[in-house]
C-alpha cells in the first residue's frame, strides 16, 4: 500500500501479468468491439426499414430498459448463484440472439418488431452479465492490482468505442448488416472459452442459499447502512444526472453548429474514446499522488470544464479538445468510483452493490437527458450546458461532509469473532424473527468510547441483515446498557456471523474493552412465538 491510501500501481497494464486475466481481458475487448459494431448495424438496419421516429426511439429503449429492470435482480443472482455459470449463460444467450438476428437478416425475414425483440433479449442478457462481471474482478487479481484491472476494463470499453463503429461501418459497406451480427456472435465465443478455462470455486456454504427477494432486500439494506458506499452512489448519481447533458446535445452541436456529416460525427465521437485511453495512461500516476476523494473531485471538475467548453464551442478542434478532456475525466472518475466500491465491499454482497451502482448511474442519466432536452428548448443549448457544467462541479460541495471510501486498513477476511450459540436446543433455520440482546456494564471512564464504538456496531448489524436495532440505558444506572436487534430468521442470524469481518472484529473488541473489569457481556437469543387466536 502507498501511504496515501491508494493502491500501489507501477503502470496501468500490471494486471495483465496474470495470464488468465490477460486472456479474459483480450476476449472481452473483442466482444466489446463486436457489440459496438452490432449497435451500429442495428441502427442502420432499423432506419433502412422504417423512418418512424417511434420505432427508432424504441430501439434505444430496448437497449437501455433492461438495465433498469434487471439491475437489482441481476445483482441478487450474482451473489446467490455460481457467478461463472451466470456469465457463461448470459454470454451464450447474447451469442444466440446476435446469430438469430444475422440469420433472419440474411434470409430477408427480418422486421422492425423482430429487431426490437432480439435487441431486448440481448440487452437483458447484457444487464444480467454486467454486475456479475464487475463482481468477479477482485477474484481475478490480487488487491494491489485491483485499480489496474478496473481501469483496464474502462480501457477495453474505450478501445471498442473507437474501433467498433469504424469496423461496423466497414463491414456494413462491404458485406451488409448480417455479416456484422454474425461477427458479434462470434466475438462472444472467446469470452465463453475463457470462462470455461477459469478454475472458479463457488464458496462453500454451510447454510441454505439466500432467497431471491430476501437477497435483494439485504443488498439494498447493505447500501443504506454503509455511509462510504452511500456517498459514492450519491456522487455518481449527481455526476450522471448533470454530466449526461454532454451526450444529450452533442449530436445537435455536431449537426447544427459544426455542420458535420454522419461520418464526421462518428469521427468526432472517437475523440472521447481517445481521451479515455489517455485517462487510463494518466491514472496510475495520478492515483499515487492523490487519495480517492481528491482524485474524484479533480475528475469531476475536469468534466465540468469539458461541458463548459462544449457550451460555446463552434470550432471542430475546440469541440474535439472538449471531448478529449471529457474522456479523460470520465474514465478517471468511473474507474475511481468502481475501485472505491470494490475495495470495501465483501464478496457476499458485491454483485448486489454493483447492480445498485449501475442503477444509480443509468437512472439519473436517463432522467437528466430528458430534462436537459426540455430545458434546452426553453433556455437554449449554450445556457443549459453552462448551467449543468456549474452544477456538475457543485455536486462536490453537496457531498463534501459525507464519508468517502478508502480501502486502507480494511480487512474483509471473514472472522469467527461472534460468540456461537450456547443454548441447549438451537432454533430451526426457518424460525424467526430472532431477537438478539446483549447486556453491557460499562466502565464509567470509557462511556464516551463505548457510545462511539456501539454506533459503529449498529452500522455493522444493520449492514449485515438486521432490520431493527436499539440501544437502551437502564433507568437509574447510567452505565448499564442493552443492545438489541432483530433479524428475519435463525438462518439469517447465522449468515450475519459468516459476514462478520476482521475489521468488524476490531469494532467489537473496542465495545467489549469498555466493560467493567470482571463483567462479562451477556448475549441472549429469543425466537418470535406466534400467539394462538382466541376462539
Amino acid at each position: 500500500m502507498k501511504s496515501n491510501g491508494t493502491l500501489d500501481q507501477k503502470h496501468i497494464f500490471v494486471a495483465l501479468r496474470d495470464s488468465f486475466f490477460r486472456m479474459l481481458w483480450i476476449a472481452n475487448v473483442a466482444s466489446l468491439v463486436g457489440s459496438w459494431m452490432h449497435e451500429t448495424a442495428t441502427a442502420w438496419l432499423m432506419t433502412s426499414m422504417t423512418v418512424s421516429p417511434v420505432m427508432v426511439a424504441l430501439l434505444q429503449t430496448s437497449m437501455t430498459l433492461p438495465f433498469f429492470l434487471m439491475a437489482l435482480p441481476a445483482g441478487a443472482l450474482a451473489d446467490i448463484v455460481d457467478r461463472r455459470k451466470i456469465l457463461i449463460a448470459a454470454q451464450t444467450i447474447m451469442l444466440l440472439a446476435a446469430c438469430a438476428l444475422g440469420a433472419l437478416t440474411l434470409t430477408g425475414t427480418i422486421t422492425p418488431v423482430i429487431i426490437l425483440v432480439l435487441t431486448f433479449a440481448l440487452a437483458v442478457a447484457a444487464a444480467v452479465n454486467a454486475p456479475t462481471w464487475q463482481s468477479i474482478i477482485p477474484e481475478l487479481v490480487s488487491k494491489d492490482r485491483l485499480q489496474s484491472a478496473v481501469t483496464l476494463g474502462s480501457v477495453a470499453f474505450n478501445v471498442a468505442r473507437v474501433a467498433g463503429p469504424v469496423l461496423g461501418g466497414l463491414f456494413l459497406a462491404l458485406a451488409g448488416p448480417a455479416s456484422v451480427f454474425f461477427v458479434n456472435g462470434l466475438s462472444f465465443i472467446g469470452v465463453i472459452f475463457a470462462l470455461f478455462r477459469w478454475k472458479y470455486r463457488q464458496p462453500e456454504q454451510s447454510l441454505p442459499a439466500e432467497r431471491f427477494f430476501g437477497a435483494i432486500r439485504t443488498g439494498v439494506g447493505y447500501v443504506r447502512n454503509v455511509p462510504q458506499v452511500r456517498t459514492i452512489l450519491l456522487r455518481m448519481a449527481v455526476f450522471s444526472f448533470f454530466g449526461g447533458s454532454l451526450w444529450t446535445f452533442l449530436p445537435i452541436i455536431a449537426r447544427v453548429r459544426l455542420s458535420l456529416s454522419p461520418a464526421g460525427f462518428g469521427f468526432l465521437m472517437c475523440f472521447f474514446g481517445i481521451g479515455g485511453l489517455a485517462g487510463a495512461a494518466l491514472l496510475p500516476k495520478a492515483g499515487q499522488m492523490l487519495r480517492l476523494r481528491p482524485l474524484a473531485n479533480c475528475a469531476t471538475l475536469l468534466f465540468g470544464a469539458s461541458i463548459a467548453i462544449l457550451s460555446f464551442s463552434k470550432l471542430f478542434w475546440l469541440t474535439s479538445l472538449a471531448l478529449v478532456i471529457g474522456g479523460i475525466a470520465w474514465l478517471v472518475l468511473i474507474s475511481t468510483y468502481n475501485t472505491a466500491v470494490l475495495s470495501i465491499v465483501p464478496s457476499w454482497v458485491r454483485g448486489r452493490v454493483m447492480s445498485v451502482f449501475m442503477l444509480v448511474f443509468f437512472g439519473p442519466f436517463a432522467i437528466g437527458s430528458a430534462l436537459w432536452g426540455f430545458l434546452g428548448s426553453w433556455l437554449g443549448i449554450t445556457a443549459t450546458l453552462a448551467l449543468t457544467a456549474v452544477f456538475t462541479g457543485a455536486g462536490i460541495l453537496a457531498t463534501s461532509g459525507m464519508q468517502f471510501s478508502e480501502s486502507h486498513g480494511i480487512d474483509l477476511t471473514p472472522s469467527e469473532h461472534w460468540p456461537q450459540f450456547t443454548g441447549e436446543v438451537e432454533p430451526a433455520l426457518h424460525e424467526g424473527p430472532i431477537l438478539v440482546v446483549a447486556e453491557y456494564t460499562v466502565d464509567p471512564g470509557h462511556a464516551e468510547e463505548f457510545l462511539n464504538a456501539v454506533s459503529s456496531l449498529r452500522t455493522i448489524r444493520m449492514r449485515d441483515g438486521a432490520f431493527r436495532w436499539n440501544l437502551f440505558k437502564e433507568a437509574g444506572d447510567a452505565h448499564r446498557f442493552i443492545e438489541s436487534f432483530l433479524v428475519e430468521s435463525w438462518a439469517e442470524y447465522m449468515r450475519q456471523q459468516e459476514r462478520f469481518t476482521v475489521s468488524d472484529g476490531g469494532v467489537a473488541d473496542t465495545v467489549r474493552s469498555c466493560q467493567k473489569d470482571g463483567e462479562p457481556v451477556i448475549v441472549r437469543h429469543f425466537v418470535a412465538q406466534p400467539l394462538r387466536r382466541e376462539k
